[in-house]
């Protein structure tokens, strides 16, 4: 019964794809959730257009032992975005979680570093080597510039504007914004251009690719993963270090030092300021901690 299922979701998600300008990543995902969903179904001998809300709820119910609050709710979108399309292509009448609500999610605050471990992690790398170069300066951009991994991959030679002081950044959904560059990490790049990257083109590639592997090919995220892990491991930093820690500490910083929330939404490419927001709590955390820190009444357990 699965197979009748497959050409709707090759539709549904070159709709995706075509329509909404999601990532081949993002797809992969809702493909992956149809699949759970698909089995369900089958198993209870349900067709779509017979798919009501009661049995969305019990769907998602034999996931709940095994899936996290922030899977279910994943899966749910998918869903409500498959029926959407069901209900466009007039394949049903209804959309059965028009009034299913998302399971309540912990909000759990993401890692970030101090800047004394973005400088700790930027000096443990060595930078006698082309590729070793090239791994600071990726850093040092993932950092200055609160990119996500898959931004920086896909970084190209045309879309750095140093003149102006900005880089093109291709975002999620193929989404363009430009976001400020410092002086410092311009020079790095300037660099980089100039001495490291040549080294590592391969006349038989072609690729305007800013970061390129030691075979002249564009880096991957994997790389990069491993670069920021085993970097972190030489600095010595007790925590789970990757790609995105450096777009938190990025916003943590910015946040800490007086940017606002808007410009710091702006930068980092977020389609809802509530997504933002999560940086408030870490600057509360932060300010909890500088105050049992330093606050003399703290410091004395008890006053008089």
């Amino acid at each position: 019964m699965e197979n009748l299922y497959i050409p709707i979701e090759k539709d549904f998600l070159s709709y995706l794809k075509l329509e909404r300008g999601l990532s081949d990543n993002t797809l992969v995902n809702y493909s992956y959730d149809l699949k759970k969903f698909f089995d369900f179904i089958s198993q209870s001998d349900l067709h779509l257009a017979d798919v009501k809300d009661d049995n969305i709820r019990e769907f998602i119910y034999s996931l709940h032992t095994n899936y996290s609050a922030q899977t279910q709710s994943r899966i749910l979108s998918t869903l409500n975005s498959f029926f959407t399309f069901l209900l466009l292509e007039e394949i049903v009448t209804e959309n059965p979680l028009k009034f299913i609500e998302h399971p309540k999610m912990s909000r759990k605050l993401p890692t970030y570093l101090s800047v004394e471990e973005v400088e700790l992690l930027l000096d443990n790398v060595d930078r006698n080597t082309y590729e070793g170069d090239r791994n600071y300066v990726i850093l040092e951009v993932l950092y200055s510039c609160g990119l996500r991994v898959s931004e920086a991959i896909s970084l190209k030679m045309s879309d750095l504007f140093f003149e102006e002081g900005f880089i093109r950044i291709l975002g999620k959904g193929n989404k363009q914004r430009l976001v400020p560059i410092a002086h410092h990490t311009i020079s790095l790049l300037k660099s980089y251009l100039k001495y490291t990257r040549p080294e590592l083109v391969n006349d038989q590639y072609v690729t305007e690719a800013l970061f390129l592997n030691r075979r002249g090919k564009p880096l991957t995220r994997a790389m990069i993963f491993t670069i920021v892990k085993q970097t972190s491991k030489l600095a010595g930093i007790d925590k789970d270090v990757s790609p995105h820690t450096l777009r938190h500490s990025f916003a943590t910083h910015m946040l800490e030092n007086g940017a606002d929330l808007f410009s710091i939404q702006a930068m980092l490419g977020h389609e809802s300021i509530t997504t933002t927001e999560i940086y408030l709590h870490i600057e509360k955390s932060s300010l909890k901690r500088v105050i049992e820190e330093f606050h003399p009444w703290v410091n004395n357990k008890k006053r008089g």
